[in-house]
């Protein structure tokens, strides 16, 4: 099983970038795209609806902001679309679809600067609200595969600058610290860190420049603990620039 998760900054943006020749060459089972800063009705080239996939859409409802979107090879016995979580709901910031024994997310968080206090207690209020939801998901008897923009970095090596970035939104103490309890104490795993450990890894780059010095990794494809054993592979995608973000690419040795 291979899930491919990209945060696009616009999709059109990077269709025209060639997004789309390039992950569809990528056979894979899952897309996740973030951010598309469109709503469906008003995609209407067929780039964006490819042959061999169910593709599912969930918009904000302010036009030309954020938005998450799912394409399936396999149909789904469900499509879930938000976390019941009011506000942020309306802000399309995710969708799942549902199999028999996995589900598989697309999420996109809220992100904040430092100076804004309004914007950094909407993100504290959504991880509090998501933190309370993984953790009762936890129970259910399913594997779960949660991908996306997470606009966090959790250890030093995912930040590039990480001196400089600490007191920096997405790198607060308070924020690596949630991310500990994830991986820690809520029996969640960072798939890609799984397989690969290196201190080059990043998937953000806030300028665009990804010779600036200033890269983060803040896109995860986060897993339940039954995954761990047959995470194979994961690499994050470089060669082209699509948007201000990097794919992340992750197989799994598992059956649908």
């Amino acid at each position: 099983m291979r899930i491919i998760s990209f945060c696009a900054d616009g999709i059109r943006e990077a269709a025209k970038a060639g997004f789309y020749d390039w992950v569809l060459d990528q056979d894979a089972d899952f897309i996740c795209v973030q951010n598309l800063q469109a709503q469906e009705y008003d995609l209407h080239d067929d780039i964006f609806f490819p042959q061999g996939y169910n593709p599912y859409f969930f918009d904000a409802v302010e036009p030309n902001s954020n938005g998450v979107a799912i394409y399936c090879r396999d149909m789904p016995k469900a499509i879930m679309t938000g976390l019941g979580f009011m506000d942020f709901d309306m802000e399309g910031r995710y969708i799942q679809a549902d199999f028999q024994n996995i589900s598989i997310g697309c999420l996109l968080a809220p992100s904040a600067y430092q100076q804004d206090a309004k914007a950094q207690h909407h993100k504290k209020h959504f991880f509090e609200l998501f933190q309370a939801h993984l953790s009762k998901i936890r129970n259910k008897r399913r594997e779960f595969v949660i991908c996306g923009n997470w606009n966090m970095a959790h250890r030093d090596k995912d930040v590039e600058n990480a001196a400089q970035s600490l007191n920096q939104s997405g790198f607060l103490p308070e924020e690596q610290q949630w991310m500990d309890q994830l991986f820690s104490n809520m029996g969640y795993v960072d798939a890609f860190r799984e397989v690969n450990d290196d201190n080059d890894e990043f998937t953000w780059w806030p300028d665009g420049d990804r010779n600036s010095g200033d890269g983060w990794r803040v896109d995860y494809q986060v897993v339940s603990s039954g995954l761990q054993p047959v995470i194979e592979y994961g690499a994050i995608y470089k060669n082209q620039v699509f948007s201000s973000h990097a794919p992340v690419i992750m197989d799994f040795d598992f059956e649908m």
